[in-house]
């Protein structure tokens, strides 16, 4: 957050007198189980470090007809909708590969959310190797399989809010490969990391 504060100060002129108490004893590729402290849920639906990796990913298709698992003891580990085939969009999420995940069909019952107190068919995420997951690309795999599997049932415009870029959508509709979406944000990401290098306050 102080990194950002400082980032946002500078690139936009804002002209603030910030003062950053850096932290003590944390280097940027520690995960939050590594440093000792107990965990705090951010939100309600964020009970666990796998719910909080997960969730930047899965949360792209919440603002449409998706229960994400809100109401249920595993939110953003699952993922469903009444008109979802389980099995079906279990076995297209596995045969594409994703790096750190996978995926099991399963039935749950939100109490909470789109379809509360629906059956839900779907699927159970897995997260195997947090190290070795994109969690934007895991989000747009997820998206392309809704629309490709389901496209009379999907709401897809409605995930636009949450998704951020219009152009992302298009590419999904027009059947491009989810792995060649995340290849054109690659160079504005590096652009980022470019920019932001010389407000990193941690190793």
């Amino acid at each position: 957050v102080g990194e950002l504060a400082e980032m946002f100060n500078k690139e936009n002129n804002l002209g603030l007198k910030l003062h950053i108490v850096k932290m003590r004893d944390w280097t940027r590729t520690d995960w939050f189980d590594e440093t000792g402290l107990t965990w705090a849920n951010p939100s309600p639906n964020l009970r666990s470090l796998t719910q909080a990796t997960l969730y930047p990913g899965v949360a792209m298709v919440e603002a449409a007809n998706v229960s994400v698992g809100r109401g249920t003891d595993t939110p953003f580990e699952l993922l469903g909708a009444p008109w979802i085939n389980a099995r079906k969009i279990a076995e297209h999420l596995n045969a594409r590969r994703i790096q750190g995940v996978r995926f099991l069909p399963v039935d749950f019952i939100p109490k909470s959310g789109p379809f509360a107190g629906q059956v839900c068919h779907g699927v159970n995420i897995l997260l195997l190797d947090r190290q070795a997951l994109d969690t934007a690309e895991l989000g747009v795999e997820i998206l392309a399989a809704l629309h490709q599997l389901f496209p009379r049932e999907f709401q897809i415009d409605k995930t636009r809010s949450l998704v951020g870029a219009r152009w992302v959508l298009e590419a999904i509709k027009s059947g491009q490969d989810p792995r060649s979406i995340a290849r054109r944000w690659q160079e504005a990401l590096e652009q980022f990391r470019r920019s932001r290098a010389k407000y990193l306050l941690y190793p």
